[in-house]
């Protein structure tokens, strides 16, 4: 029996797998044959298990090749012979989607597994995930608890393009060629971390369609590639991170896994990233400009000085350059001088500011803002008073003695005490202020996580489960409140962290060329209007080009209006031109901000490159963003337009047919000699 769940542009297809052992990949696309299930050749040292295209499996139902599952009970008995249950289930979801449900068990071990697949006719993604059960009076201990996996067709092996990088150098595209072999790249820093984004994308060797998966989950992870030798596809499988840490189901105990997401396109990089943008659409709660407002932040102005006299008169520069937020970044808090004291005591400091944030609050009122502020409330100063009343708050193993990250510990957010001291810091600062935007930062990695119970070395785990709640509570009370995900940097993004925040900081580094690069591996995967991207006066750290002639101001507002633009200069050092063409810039980004936010994009030519440009199409309007360096020439062919239909270029009489663009191009007018925003309007 085979079963068929619909998405935009085709189906996917799965069938039960032989004697009951779960469910095999039948196909996946616009033209799926559901009577091709596959039939695997098996040897007296490969069964059949260990060769078909399972959708999930556990070690002791394949045994030779990588399982998602691993478990074993306290008592001796290992792994875990899973076979259908009860009725595979295919319903209609109230949003319209199609959710299928496979109950499976081993009554030997006592534990009870359903795999879930979903789809929906909005976007071509199809996404996984298990339900775990323990259903014996033993506690069962998950290894490797993984609740899909995705069996890409690769006969000739595969190229994997993945993103990866360091703080700074966030999101660089690096790609693998994988003939045979395992692949592996993950985080054990208790976030997603810097180093690798969690999601890759499969190109099978010998052509045809583009695979991305991408799993929703932030803490440390592990994502695996399986290219079997003489197998006819690469395995790619992701869940919490197996190798530190394990996961323990007490009797009655249940888990549910994070999702797994995989997406399958017929075109080009783009393509592709336009299926996920898709996808990623149904995550938010708007793409609006109620959650994407043009923020300006004061830390590069202030830093650690934070004294409300000063920060107003920011704020009226700000107003006048057509910022909607003003947020108020570290240092507002008592003993916050430096980064080496107070995180943990969000008070305000009133011996700096005696009346507290009211004057602030009241002010940016009045100059027609909305107030914002930084907090990490999952940190810790060692010299706290949080921190010496509550030194069994901090991560740390028994015995062991921490060690401080950027003058720092972590709390343990796993521990029920810490999250409600958490959620209760955060309720009460935004109810005494008037604070409608939130930047949640967390500025390094759990690098000691410690065990949070007998028998469970489930940090990591404990402590991300909790920050969702934590992050679902203030959602759920303050749905008005704007909420930044930030870790000093990009080091805590993906799909989860989309579905539970408006916004997200992709790096530290506001160089603009730098920027750019970073920007171009983001918007492959992810969606512009998540991308928070300020302009300041910092310099390039990494710009390989000591030729090109310093960015200018023009260039770096055209990097940032590729997203949700803010501002993180000191406004009190621009004279009255740059504040003026800063006016210019904002306004023509509130404009264009509709499209810019939910228009389809395309990238045209790399950071690298002398020139480069992005394309984002909406219905009617079409914006291009173009950069280049020492007078470069670029030609642009345009895509993802009505061939037949006319568009106008803005400023100009004449128009051209969106077949005409594709295949001559346009060639940017650099209105700003390094820089060009061009809009196009269907006529």
């Amino acid at each position: 029996m085979t079963w068929s769940l619909p998405t935009r542009t085709g189906r996917y297809v799965v069938a039960e797998a032989p004697r009951g052992a779960g469910l095999v990949a039948v196909g996946w696309g616009p033209h799926v044959d559901p009577e091709a299930v596959p039939v695997a050749v098996t040897s007296s040292f490969e069964a059949d298990l260990d060769l078909l295209p399972l959708e999930a499996t556990a070690l002791g139902t394949r045994n030779v090749h990588g399982a998602e599952l691993v478990v074993r009970r306290a008592d001796g008995v290992r792994g875990a012979r899973l076979t259908v249950s009860g009725e595979v289930s295919l319903s209609a979801d109230d949003d319209g989607g199609t959710h299928l449900t496979c109950p499976l068990a081993d009554e030997v071990l006592g534990l009870a597994v359903t795999l879930h697949l979903r789809t929906h006719p909005a976007h071509d993604v199809v996404e996984k995930w298990a339900q775990l059960r323990n259903l014996s009076s033993h506690p069962v201990e998950v290894l490797r608890g993984w609740g899909g996996a995705f069996p890409v067709p690769a006969p000739a092996g595969a190229h994997v393009d993945l993103l990866g990088g360091a703080w700074s150098r966030e999101l660089t595209p690096f790609r693998v060629t994988l003939g045979a072999g395992t692949l592996g790249l993950g985080s054990r820093q208790g976030i997603t971390s810097h180093t690798y984004a969690p999601v890759v994308t499969v190109v099978p060797a010998d052509g045809g369609a583009r695979y991305g998966v991408a799993l929703a989950y932030s803490g440390s992870w592990r994502m695996t590639l399986d290219a079997v030798p003489f197998a006819d596809h690469v395995r790619v499988s992701a869940g919490p991170d197996d190798e530190s840490g394990i996961l323990t189901l007490e009797p009655g105990g249940t888990l549910t896994t994070p999702v797994l997401a995989g997406v399958r396109v017929e075109g080009d990089a783009d393509d592709l990233a336009q299926a996920w943008h898709a996808y990623q659409a149904t995550l938010a709660r708007t793409r609006g400009p109620e959650h994407r407002p043009v923020v300006y932040n004061s830390w590069f102005a202030t830093t650690f000085d934070v004294r409300v006299e000063h920060q107003l008169r920011l704020a009226q520069v700000a107003a006048e350059v057509g910022a909607e937020v003003f947020v108020l970044d570290d240092g507002w808090f008592r003993g916050r001088t430096s980064d080496r004291a107070a995180l943990g005591d969000w008070d305000v400091d009133t011996d700096r500011n005696p009346d507290g944030l009211g004057p602030l609050a009241e002010g940016v009122r009045a100059l027609g803002l909305r107030l914002g502020l930084w907090v990490e409330p999952e940190a810790v100063s060692p010299d706290s008073d949080l921190y010496r009343a509550h030194p069994d708050w901090a991560h740390h193993v028994a015995g062991r003695p921490l060690e401080t990250l950027r003058h720092q510990y972590v709390l343990n957010l796993g521990l029920p005490e810490v999250e409600q001291w958490v959620l209760r810091t955060l309720r009460r600062l935004l109810t005494e202020t008037d604070i409608s935007y939130l930047k949640w930062d967390m500025n390094r990695s759990v690098a000691d996580g410690g065990v949070t119970g007998p028998g469970g070395d489930d940090w990591s785990w404990r402590h991300t489960q909790a920050y969702y709640r934590v992050l679902d509570a203030l959602r759920a009370q303050f749905p008005h409140v704007t909420v930044e995900a930030c870790a000093g940097g990009g080091g805590r993004v993906d799909h989860a962290v989309l579905a539970r925040t408006d916004v997200v900081w992709p790096s530290d580094e506001t160089g603009p060329r730098d920027r750019l690069a970073i920007q171009h591996g983001f918007l492959g995967v992810l969606p512009a209007w998540t991308m928070s991207s300020w302009v300041t006066d910092l310099p390039d750290l990494r710009d390989s080009d000591r030729e090109a002639a310093p960015a200018s101001p023009d260039f770096r507002f055209v990097v940032a209006m590729a997203g949700v633009l803010g501002i993180g200069a000191d406004l009190l050092a621009w004279d009255a031109e740059t504040r003026r063409r800063a006016r210019s810039f904002v306004d023509l980004y509130r404009a264009l901000r509709p499209v810019l936010h939910t228009g389809r994009v395309r990238r045209h030519g790399r950071p690298a490159d002398p020139a480069c440009a992005v394309q984002y199409t909406g219905d009617d309007t079409v914006v291009l963003l173009a950069w280049r360096r020492r007078d470069a020439d670029l030609t642009v062919h345009l895509g993802d337009l009505d061939p037949d239909a006319r568009y106008r270029v803005r400023g100009t009489g004449g128009t051209r047919t969106g077949k005409e663009l594709a295949t001559d191009g346009l060639v940017p007018g650099w209105t700003w000699q390094d820089c060009d925003v061009v809009v196009l309007d269907r006529a």
